[in-house]
């Protein structure tokens, strides 16, 4: 049965985001909490361990995505550089009918990964060692995707190139900030233009308890993506376009 972080946490769901926990669910996200922790002993997953910060600031802002429904209405996603899972285990657990894509560079997250799909007897997670933009360029993943996401990765115009080459024409890149990124934005016109794709609107939310301010950035893509990008691994992130 839900203890009383896991019925706040359940409670908050549904009075903010509409969705209604079941026990089953609330009990994958404590097995997660679990997982997180132990492994967080021997290898670096995240700085934030405390229970409670840990259902605030991972579990119930990866579900943030929910008012979203260019989200909710997705049928399969993919999240980029997702290290500890975050927001796209939160949110599977949330809508278990969705097919889920992880992708990430280190070896060691994506057994961590495993470890929580198989614990929690997760289906349609597909998880794939690798770099953004070299896993960018395979037929099963370039422009397959209604729905992407990152969440605190990189800066927006480097993040546009690692990410939208796997958005689908019609579909939606998610970028998740913590703050007001204007000055991103800004900078992110030129890589939007040439990675055909938009701006169509930003969503500011609070964390209910610690009330820090995030940002849902949501990025519409137009067309494919041009065969020149993304370029070779390594490149975005040194030299991104702006």
């Amino acid at each position: 049965m839900a203890d009383e972080l896991q019925r706040w946490f359940g409670n908050r769901v549904l009075e903010d985001m509409g969705l209604t926990l079941t026990d089953a669910q609330l009990n994958q996200y404590e097995t997660y909490y679990r997982l997180l922790v132990e492994w967080n002993e021997k290898m670096n997953l995240t700085g934030i361990t405390e229970r409670g910060a840990v259902y605030e600031k991972h579990f119930y802002d990866s579900l943030t995505l929910a008012v979203l429904p260019e989200a909710t209405q997705a049928s399969r996603m993919a999240d980029i550089g997702a290290g500890a899972g975050f927001p796209s285990i939160p949110f599977k657990i949330a809508f278990p009918d969705k097919a889920v894509t992880i992708i990430d560079s280190l070896a060691k997250r994506i057994r961590f990964l495993q470890a929580v799909v198989d614990e929690l007897s997760l289906t349609q997670v597909t998880l794939v060692h690798g770099r953004a933009e070299d896993i960018a360029r395979l037929a099963d993943h370039r422009d397959a995707y209604d729905l992407v996401t990152a969440r605190a990765v990189a800066r927006l115009a480097c993040l546009n190139e690692l990410c939208l080459p796997f958005v689908k024409q019609g579909g939606t890149f998610v970028s998740m900030k913590g703050s007001d990124h204007t000055a991103e934005l800004e900078e992110s016109r030129k890589s939007l233009r040439l990675l055909s794709a938009e701006l169509q609107y930003t969503r500011e939310l609070k964390l209910p308890l610690e009330q820090s301010e995030r940002q849902l950035i949501v990025i519409g893509k137009r067309g494919k993506t041009p065969k020149e990008y993304p370029r070779k691994a390594g490149i975005p992130l040194k030299q991104p376009i702006v």
